[in-house]
């Protein structure tokens, strides 16, 4: 991909509600993520694989990755940041069958473009169609937030973004909690916003998985702030994201009624309108219409993993 070619190429965004990490040296977590009902399983090669057992988890990963899709979920390799890990880690995770690579520590396009060089490389190589792998990028370093409008713009394969909190905290020597990474996830989650790329994550910290009516308001709350999905460690927490990021039924029916109206109104030559005692105009409807189409992906999804 040239830089100065104009937006790059990318893969449609996945609908990801709820992304349940299994580490890949973990037979017992790997043979069960398949029924734990998650939107995209994300095999981990980073964190939770000692260095000793990186090539190992490697290695596993044709054999991992045939699990952990049988329940019909995407599947997502995390990869390291050094690039003598990252190259290793992208031969052995790109296959037939990857959605996304997660990219850690995401800096900048030209890190992005690097690595999109040799992914390009091994789709030709191994027979996968051009492009069908994107890319998340995880915003983990501070320095990182100047350059994330210009990676949310010109990066390749981008289907998503997200904060990395936990490093991101270490790297800022605060405290990882709902008020210390508020900010920075907002930040990340404008620039996605602003070039039409989800933004992954809650508001808050991913690491407590003690209580699941918590978390799930964090992810509402979220969701509110235009969030399209979430991580978690615990499989008990797959439901209460997918519930967070699923539009309700009284959200949808109010949509449609909107549309509705709005399809009566301009055949009556009208651009704004009341319903319910409110003025409703563009923005109101294009909202309602942006929901109506993710309920539909989403109910898409399900058929598709029901049959």
């Amino acid at each position: 991909m040239s830089l100065a070619a104009g937006r790059p190429f990318r893969p449609v965004p996945p609908v990801w509600r709820s992304i349940l990490y299994v580490p890949g040296n973990v037979p017992k977590f790997i043979d069960k993520a398949h029924e734990r009902g998650a939107d995209c399983v994300l095999v981990d090669l980073e964190d939770s694989v000692p260095l000793p057992q990186k090539a190992e988890a490697r290695a596993l990963l044709p054999e991992t990755m045939a699990k952990v899709v049988r329940g019909g979920a995407d599947v997502a390799v995390r990869i390291n940041r050094p690039l003598r890990l990252a190259v290793p880690d992208i031969e052995a995770a790109v296959q037939p069958g990857l959605s996304a690579l997660f990219i850690t520590k995401a800096e900048s396009v030209q890190h992005l473009a690097l690595l999109d060089e040799i992914v390009t490389d091994l789709e030709r190589e191994r027979g996968m169609e051009p492009g069908s792998v994107g890319f998340a990028g995880m915003i983990e370093h501070p320095r990182a937030l100047a350059q994330i409008h210009d990676i949310a713009e010109r990066a390749p394969r981008l289907v998503a973004l997200m904060l990395g909190g936990e490093d991101f905290a270490l790297e800022t020597g605060s405290i990882p909690g709902d008020e210390t990474l508020e900010l920075p996830k907002r930040l990340v989650a404008f620039a996605a916003q602003a070039h039409g790329v989800p933004m992954i994550g809650i508001l808050g910290t991913v690491a407590d998985y003690s209580d699941p009516d918590a978390y799930r308001k964090s992810a509402e709350r979220a969701r509110r702030f235009g969030f399209s999905g979430g991580t978690c460690i615990h499989p008990g927490l797959v439901k209460a994201l997918n519930e967070a990021f699923t539009p309700t039924a009284e959200d949808v029916a109010y949509a449609r009624k909107l549309i509705e109206a709005d399809r009566q109104a301009a055949a009556q030559g009208r651009g704004s309108f009341s319903v319910d005692g409110k003025m409703i105009d563009i923005p109101v409807i294009d909202r309602a219409r942006r929901l109506i189409a993710r309920y539909d992906a989403i109910a898409r999804r399900r058929s598709a993993t029901s049959g």
